[in-house]
This record gives structure tokens, C-alpha cells and sequence, in this order.
């Protein structure tokens, strides 16, 4: 099983919309996820913004992909949280299903820092 950032089992990201480099509802990755989307993040409408400034329009519905709105969780690239982190846009991250990796890009209290909180 594979574990979180905190240190215990990976807890399921979300199933509406249905997330993951896999598309199994949660933030696990391999090695063909070369994007690292590990990080289990819960939209803002800020941070949708940025994403589609920065090339990767998420809220758009296209090819099957249903759009993002605020509220929903995803699993992001790691080091797409990363720059929202520098540019002052980072989303919140569900810690528990965001995946161990995640650690090799971002520092656990930065993670900490942007912990969602139901």
C-alpha cells in the first residue's frame, strides 16, 4: 500500500470527478506518471486561474475531462503545486491522500501550511 505524506496508508482523492494519474480516485503515481501528480489538492477558483495562465486550462470540459470548478479535489502535478506555492496560489491539500513523493518536490511544512480543513 502506498503511503502519504504523513506517513500513513493513501487515502482516495475523490471519485466525482474521478481523479488520478490512473484514474482510481486516488493520487497514486509510477513510472509512466512523469508529471508526479501526486498532490491532492482542492480547487480554488484562484488557483484555476493560475493553472490556466500557466498553460494547463483545468476548468475547461473537453475530451471527456469534465472541467474543474472550486471545490473539487485533484491530483496535481507536484510541482505545479509547487510553483502555485511560490506564486502565492497554492490550493489546500488533503495531506492524508496526498501521496509520499510529493516530499521529493515540497517540504511537508509547506504542505502542513496549506492543509485542507473540512
Amino acid at each position: 500500500m502506498a503511503k502519504n505524506v504523513v506517513g500513513t496508508d493513501l487515502e482516495d482523492c475523490s471519485f466525482d470527478p474521478l481523479t488520478g494519474f490512473y484514474r482510481e480516485g486516488c493520487c497514486e503515481t509510477g513510472a509512466e506518471d512523469v508529471g508526479v501528480h501526486t498532490v491532492c489538492a482542492v480547487m480554488t477558483a484562484e488557483f484555476l486561474e493560475f493553472s490556466m495562465q500557466a498553460g494547463n486550462d483545468l476548468s475547461t470540459p473537453r475530451f471527456g475531462f469534465p472541467g474543474l470548478k472550486p471545490g473539487d479535489r485533484w491530483c496535481l502535478c507536484a510541482s505545479r503545486w509547487v510553483e502555485a506555492l511560490d506564486a502565492g496560489m497554492a490550493p489546500p491539500v488533503v495531506l492524508e491522500a496526498t501521496h509520499a513523493a510529493t516530499l521529493e518536490f515540497a517540504a511537508l511544512s509547506d504542505l502542513a501550511r496549506h492543509a485542507h480543513t473540512p
